[in-house]
């Protein structure tokens, strides 16, 4: 589970215009129309091409609990790619991206200076290169690890630089034991 890809996806589903659907059965209907085939949807839910025959035709309905996260995992990574897309856009370039998190937060200084660790509940905007950043760099496939980097960063920037306002000796910010994370657009 990918805690700063997945809570970017969450903060973009948050822009759908319809709901996505929510029974087996039409998740699997909506899947095999997307990728034209059962046999393709067969192989990436990891079940038998009869299987998703079945589901589409409504003869099994409740999925095991594996299969039900990985269907509905895979119907909104697919759901409304244009609203996706817009919502991303938009963040990129004007609208920014407002993260909340509760974490373990603390920076390397020059010597005197109070450097120490502590948890920290933080809602900040991001201005939109830092929202484009993010997004580009899951698009691109970057770790989870990555993703915390170039947060770790933004913050630095625009929460204890506060955009180069003060704190200008500050060298690096480190971010972690992570409570809580959430993105909103």
């Amino acid at each position: 589970m990918s805690l700063f890809g997945d809570g970017l996806d969450a903060a973009v589903q948050k822009a759908f215009t319809r709901p996505a659907p929510k029974s087996a059965p039409a998740q699997m209907r909506y899947l095999v129309k997307k990728m034209k085939g059962t046999k393709a949807v067969a192989q990436m839910l990891r079940i038998s091409q009869r299987t998703v025959e079945r589901y589409v035709k409504g003869q099994i309905k409740r999925p095991r609990p594996d299969l039900a996260a990985r269907l509905e995992r895979e119907v909104k990574k697919r759901w409304q790619p244009q609203v996706r897309a817009r919502a991303k856009a938009k963040a990129a370039s004007t609208g920014g991206i407002v993260i909340d998190t509760r974490a373990r937060m603390g920076y390397t200084a020059p010597i005197g200076s109070t450097d120490q660790d502590r948890i920290r509940h933080l809602t900040v905007a991001l201005p939109p290169v830092h929202a484009a950043r993010l997004f580009e760099a899951q698009e691109a496939g970057a770790s989870d690890a990555r993703l915390q980097e170039i947060t770790a960063e933004a913050l630095k920037e625009v929460y204890f630089l506060d955009s180069g306002r003060r704190a200008e000796s500050l060298e690096e910010v480190r971010f972690t034991d992570i409570e809580h994370l959430e993105f909103d657009l």
